[in-house]
């Protein structure tokens, strides 16, 4: 039986509302999510002395390190109960843990802070899920468009939850206000009561499993022993792990921090203006130009492009940051950014095309697992770093996208397509 004969009970309209409901609930979500973090370290700055900055880095990575863990267990959960109740669960946890940010903020806690990010990491790790049902309500023909949505709800809600924040922040200037962490669990509330009236339950009987990225031995033994996939993922785990560190420490770099004269000194509205242009221009270089030259460029020339860029953005940033010029500083996040969104659809592709077909999904779950991790720690280090030297982590992400590039390079060069290898062999 086809796997399109296996969904008598939904026809096609039907399936497409769905899809189109969890765009809107992941999009929904996202934007409290895109609101929150350009504001999240400037207020540990001010409501702790953290002169080391390591509070303020654990702050920051508590979220992803919430999502490698659970999200795992929420998919299997989902096997067995479905895939609305755990959506709903999830949504109802934002709503909570985000109200909970704002009254942590009233209150200047930083225990609050903690407690808000790690249950609102929990309950965003409900993403595997929309994923799972995405794959329930589609063919194997429709599945990549289907997968597009949720990965075209990240980049919108990135891009306007900024705004969102610059919105809900009522003055650019004093003690920063509770309002969007108000305002990002009235978004989550208003997606949870659309799931609620609106989301069918997708899991049936024959339906798929959700796809396992539990971290494990016998998963990174699988990945590690295709050729040339143990540097694309050690190149992944560098290129995240490099953007985390930059992505968490550049709203104090806008805003300042401590005591003393800054480069920048934006307001908040500034900060998450800042953010939403990063957005838009990750969504504006993977839509409009990555899908249109993939195929025509190699992976590998498209990776080591991005690298390049990213590269030179980050020295860029350290030149802006010395000359205090907020229009090099613009164009070098331009770089970075544009940089980034050339080389991870790109990695992730090369991965893919190196792997066995049979393993390949065990191989691209062990792919996320190096992704959260590279974020956990990405995250943790770079707000220390900033704290040592201003330019410190912009400094040292240049370097270490450099040994990026040249494993980039040394993975494509030596490596062949899971068909080409074995095509060579017969």
């Amino acid at each position: 039986m086809s796997e399109s004969e296996s969904k008598p009970d939904q026809s096609k309209a039907n399936r497409a509302a769905a899809r189109g409901i969890i765009f809107l609930t992941v999009f929904i979500d996202l934007l409290g999510f895109g609101m929150v973090l350009p504001l999240l370290p400037i207020y540990a700055e001010q409501f702790t002395v953290d002169h080391g900055g390591w509070v303020i880095g654990l702050l920051m990575a508590s979220f992803s390190a919430m999502q490698f863990f659970f999200a795992p267990l929420w998919g299997r959960l989902s096997d067995r109960i479905g895939r609305r109740p755990v959506l709903m669960i999830g949504l109802l946890g934002s709503v909570v843990f985000y109200a909970l940010f704002g009254v942590g903020t009233i209150m200047q806690s930083l225990t609050l802070l903690f407690i808000s990010r790690i249950g609102a990491g929990l309950a965003g790790a409900t993403i595997s899920t929309a994923q799972a049902y995405i794959a329930d309500t589609t063919t194997l023909e429709e599945r990549p468009k289907g997968m597009a949505l949720i990965g075209m709800a990240f980049g919108l809600g990135f891009t306007f939850g900024p705004l969102f924040g610059w919105m809900a922040v009522p003055t650019g200037t004093g003690e920063p206000g509770p309002m969007p962490g108000f305002a990002a669990a009235g978004l989550s509330a208003a997606a949870l009561l659309l799931a609620y009236f609106k989301l069918p339950e997708s899991r049936s009987a024959d339906s798929p499993s959700a796809v396992k990225q539990k971290f494990s031995i016998e998963g990174l033994q699988a990945a590690l022993s295709v050729p040339s996939i143990a540097m694309l993922l050690t190149a992944l785990f560098v290129v995240v792990f490099s953007f985390a560190a930059f992505e968490t420490t550049l709203s104090l770099l806008l805003k300042g921090f401590g005591d003393g004269p800054h480069p920048f000194e934006f307001s908040f509205q500034s900060v998450c203006l800042t953010y939403a242009y990063i957005g838009f221009t990750l969504a504006l270089v993977q839509g409009g130009f990555v899908r249109r030259v993939a195929g025509k460029i190699s992976e590998g020339v498209l990776a080591s492009s991005g690298c390049v860029l990213m590269v030179i953005g980050m020295l860029l940033i350290l030149k802006a940051t010395q000359d205090a010029s907020v229009g090099l500083l613009y164009g070098a996040l331009a770089l970075v950014v544009a940089g980034f969104g050339m080389m991870m659809p790109s990695i992730n592709s090369f991965i893919s095309r190196r792997s066995d077909p049979s393993k390949q999904g065990g191989i691209l779950g062990m792919g996320q697992s190096v992704n959260s991790l590279a974020r956990i720690i990405g995250s943790a280090v770079g707000i220390p770093l900033l704290k040592v030297d201003i330019l410190a982590p912009f400094g040292f992400a240049a370097a270490i996208m450099f040994v990026g590039l040249l494993l980039v390079i040394f993975a494509s060069r030596g490596g062949k397509d899971y068909e080409a290898s074995e095509a060579g062999e017969t």
